[in-house]
């Protein structure tokens, strides 16, 4: 019987995953890794096993991956005490001495070309886990619609809808919606080294759109250069270093960062991705 690990079990995105794959092979063994394990055990589904897994901590991922087959690894956030890459590098050495056989990472889209500072970390994992001679699957999820929830939130109050002026698309699809396929992918039996995984490509002034259709309240739209776009953000209580951050990851977007045609993420599901405009209804 194969047995599955999932990292990060109490976040949004391991939970979800967790959830689909008990359906998904109901009869198999699988294992949610979590720091805080009494936490997870609390929302993992019914016969998961919960072990603790902190990223911080080789000698906990090494003991909770003793015969772990499949691994998802979830990436973890940036900005920890501990640097992104040093906590990834652990991950990847303890699947490595544990004989996990195959990994799947949640990494960023279009790592060849992409240029911005977000895809550093991700191209530094891609890479040792090519080092380490582990059978995998680079997931590169292209921008989770919950990554504009603060502006979609405004706008559903009525405040303006703001983005930076250019031509770059976004594969916008629901977090879920990425959990779900990364699930599946950790049940095939011949996949692929790389998907690149992203909703229907649409631009910033797009997304506004759907959010009008779903708006109770009128909001304006308004396309901005960096400067002002910094500028609404000190506006509205962000500091200047974490405006300045958001400003620069928003022009690369504007500059085409995000922006791929591709069918994976649909393949993979079996199904459309989810209405944007229903995900954005729960918002309200």
């Amino acid at each position: 019987m194969t047995t599955y690990a999932i990292t990060g079990a109490t976040g949004k995105f391991g939970k979800q995953a967790l959830a689909t794959l008990a359906q998904l092979v109901p009869d198999a063994h699988i294992i949610g890794l979590a720091r805080n394990t009494d936490k997870a055990s609390k929302s993992v589904p019914a016969g998961v096993e919960v072990r603790k897994g902190d990223y911080t901590d080789k000698s906990s991922l090494i003991t909770a991956l003793t015969d772990v087959d499949k691994l998802l690894f979830v990436s973890s956030v940036p900005g920890g005490d501990m640097p992104r890459q040093e906590q990834h590098q652990n991950v990847i050495d303890a699947a490595k001495e544990a004989g996990v056989s195959y990994i799947a990472y949640t990494s960023y889209p279009q790592l060849e070309t992409a240029k911005s500072p977000l895809s550093g970390d991700h191209k530094y994992t891609e890479k040792a886990i090519l080092t380490a001679g582990l059978n995998h699957s680079f997931l590169r999820n292209n921008w989770y619609l919950e990554n504009e929830l603060g502006t979609i939130q405004g706008a559903l109050k009525g405040q303006p809808f703001g983005y930076i002026e250019g031509k770059g698309h976004v594969g916008w699809a629901a977090e879920t919606d990425y959990a779900d396929a990364a699930a599946k992918v950790l049940t095939l039996d011949d996949p692929k080294d790389v998907y690149e995984f992203a909703g229907a490509p649409l631009l910033y002034a797009d997304l506004a759109a759907i959010v009008k259709q779903v708006s109770d309240v009128p909001f304006d739209v308004h396309a901005e250069s960096d400067d002002e776009f910094k500028q609404g953000l000190i506006n509205h209580g962000l500091d200047a270093g974490t405006a300045a951050a958001i400003t620069s990851m928003q022009t690369f977007i504007s500059n085409g960062d995000l922006d791929e045609q591709t069918s994976d993420l649909t393949d993979v599901l079996g199904r459309p991705q989810t209405d944007l405009a229903d995900v954005i209804k729960s918002y309200k």
